[in-house]
């Protein structure tokens, strides 16, 4: 069986990112290497919508958005519960990392992943059993 991966938001938006090619390119070789044992989240599907349709050089439109979060929830989604967040609250404060990276981080251990792909996150460091790769740091 293939490690699991978890996939933060970044990675997910960079595939409709069109003033990025190179980035978008190595999104989309994650998705197509790891989608079978890809993990995300409720955060990350969240997220992903608003910044597909805000924070682009051109936005995706509502509809596009929603198309593309339909299918990004065909990949193993996982529900943030209280017990994630409880979780998430004391890695933020025990390690000193933002919450919102600490509830990741959290997540993708919920999920027994050993890679986060992230590019907002801290390349090689490791939380227990994972640990956090930049996919796009030659790019």
């Amino acid at each position: 069986m293939s490690d699991r991966v978890f996939l933060d938001t970044n990675v997910l938006v960079y595939l409709f990112d069109a003033d990025e090619p190179g980035k978008r390119a190595i999104a989309a070789r994650l998705l197509e290497e790891h989608g079978d044992h890809a993990a995300l989240s409720t955060q990350v599907l969240q997220e992903f919508y608003a910044a597909v349709t805000r924070k682009l050089g051109k936005p995706l439109t509502e509809a596009e958005a929603e198309a593309a979060v339909r299918h990004l929830a065909a990949l193993d989604v996982v529900v943030v519960d209280t017990g994630i967040i409880l979780a998430a609250v004391q890695l933020s404060r025990r390690h000193r990392v933002a919450f919102w990276d600490a509830l990741i981080v959290e997540t993708a251990l919920s999920r027994g992943c050993t890679t986060l792909l992230s590019e907002d996150m801290q390349d090689g460091r490791r939380f227990d059993t994972l640990a956090i790769e930049n996919p796009f740091r030659a790019a």
